[in-house]
């Protein structure tokens, strides 16, 4: 790929100032796809910069200005739809038709609905009716980091760059090193766009290095993160010396609560939903709760559907699932297979090894195991690879006991036919966002947890308020 090596920074592709080189693995063959080079202090020193020197023009920039630029990157973004699904099906083994729908289709979705909502979006405005004396102002924020996980490349990327770049703010990107080339990519697209020299910077490099960098950066304002909650815990107290703000999306320990009345395919879709993007979401149903009366019937519905998905290599056009993202992954996923193996959980489906005729590539045999329960790891950590764990349980009460007894708070979803036992248990689960029979959230909704998965909001109204900061303003000539 064009300009691999480099970085781009003021408006312009650079070559590193210092850093290493690292191989992109494609997961499926195990080999070197592509090399880039992971930026030092110099080169994060050198965005950062830009990024400042721009801040100062920018942020006057009128709203008029930011939907023009941003509906010139929808309209490069979905012309070069197709390239961007290839380099993510490359870099992070998406395989090829779910990449175009879904992995580059999320970019040019986040991308409309943030156009939307700035159309309507109020900068400033009296407090209230009778007292327009008193002004209120949303200010952007300043230089932000914007750090994003490979699992989800677009997904992340446009749900930072975008309103960042709707409400006034310059940035750096750190995408993560393991799926740069879309990174790359997007980078080609906001140059062709025309963002202005300085707004849009992009430095690759890992967690250690730049990542931890931008994260204590004396200049930098903000710092909007996705990933584990390991380091989110790291980047907050990196953060903390300089008082930045902290927007972080971590992990998930979702729970699908299937009631006896739930609809009968439930259990299958809740299959084919924790195995999506071969279960590397934070936001992936990964507990299934079911009701005792129906539990049995649920068992055999879930062994069943996990037989029947495919696993294949991402470069193969059709409906499967595809390999982890890379060997660490890999054999995280093996040893939490084989630990919930040794704590006695019911395996009935899958298990440890590759899946049969895949001798090389990171793929996993799609899992479900039965008779769990909350103490054990593979029902407390996030797998992150596609593997289910079931549990019965006996009433609404329990049901909202269990599915609340983690430390994360990302999503949950409630199956049931009875619209009130719905409405109940999403009020009382604790996450940020919960489905109901299946049904997604809208464009604009915002995404995000509590507790462990984190403390921001993205997407929406919501995703452009947290780049802004409000100011306050008495006596406001109202002449």
């Amino acid at each position: 790929m064009e300009n691999a090596r480099n970085f781009y920074i003021n408006g312009a592709w650079v070559a590193p100032q210092a850093g290493q080189d690292f191989g992109v693995v494609d997961p499926s063959t195990e080999e070197v796809t592509e090399t880039i080079s992971l930026g030092g202090q110099a080169d994060t020193d050198a965005a950062v910069a830009a990024a400042k020197a721009a801040f100062p023009k920018w942020r006057l920039s009128t709203k008029a200005e930011r939907l023009d630029l941003l509906q010139s990157i929808l309209d490069i973004y979905m012309r070069r739809s197709d390239d961007m699904a290839e380099l993510i099906s490359r870099e992070m083994g998406a395989p090829i038709d779910m990449s175009k729908s879904q992995q580059s289709g999320t970019g040019s979705y986040h991308l409309q609905a943030f156009i939307d909502a700035l159309k309507d979006f109020d900068f400033e405005g009296p407090l209230r009716a009778g007292e327009e004396d008193t002004h209120i102002i949303r200010e952007p924020i300043g230089v932000c980091a914007l750090i994003t996980p490979w699992n989800w490349p677009m997904n992340q990327i446009t749900l930072k760059v975008v309103p960042a770049l709707a409400t006034g703010c310059t940035m750096v990107l750190k995408p993560s090193e393991q799926s740069p080339l879309s990174g790359l990519l997007f980078s080609e697209i906001m140059h062709e766009a025309g963002v202005p020299a300085g707004v849009y910077n992009m430095v690759n490099g890992d967690g250690p290095g730049v990542g931890s960098q931008l994260s204590s950066h004396k200049d930098v304002d903000m710092v909007s993160f996705t990933g584990s909650t390991r380091a989110g815990k790291a980047i907050t107290i990196a953060a903390a010396e300089t008082i930045k703000r902290v927007s972080l999306e971590l992990g998930g320990k979702g729970a699908n609560i299937v009631f006896a009345d739930a609809d009968p395919k439930a259990v299958k879709h809740g299959i084919i939903r924790c195995f999506n993007n071969t279960g590397q979401s934070c936001n992936a149903p990964t507990r299934m709760l079911v009701e005792r009366s129906r539990y049995e019937q649920a068992v055999e519905d879930a062994k069943a559907a996990a037989e029947a998905t495919t696993v294949n290599a991402a470069a193969q056009e059709g409906r499967h699932i595809g390999p982890l993202v890379s060997e660490m992954q890999f054999n995280k996923v093996q040893d939490l297979i084989q630990k919930g193996i040794d704590e006695g959980a019911r395996l009935v489906a899958g298990g440890v090894g590759r899946p049969e005729g895949l001798n090389r590539g990171f793929f996993v045999r799609p899992t479900v195991f039965a008779d769990c329960n909350n103490d054990m790891n593979i029902m407390r950590e996030e797998i992150f690879g596609p593997v289910l764990s079931m549990m019965p349980f006996d009433s609404e009460e329990e049901a909202i006991e269990i599915a609340n007894d983690t430390d994360y708070g990302l999503t949950n979803y409630v199956q049931t036919s009875d619209p009130e036992k719905a409405r109940r248990v999403a009020r009382a689960v604790r996450s940020g966002m919960v489905d109901i029979n299946g049904k997604g959230r809208g464009a604009g909704s915002p995404f995000g947890g509590m507790k462990q998965s984190g403390n921001g909001r993205e997407g929406g109204v919501w995703g452009l308020e947290e780049f802004l900061e409000v100011k306050a303003i008495g006596g406001w000539p109202t002449e």
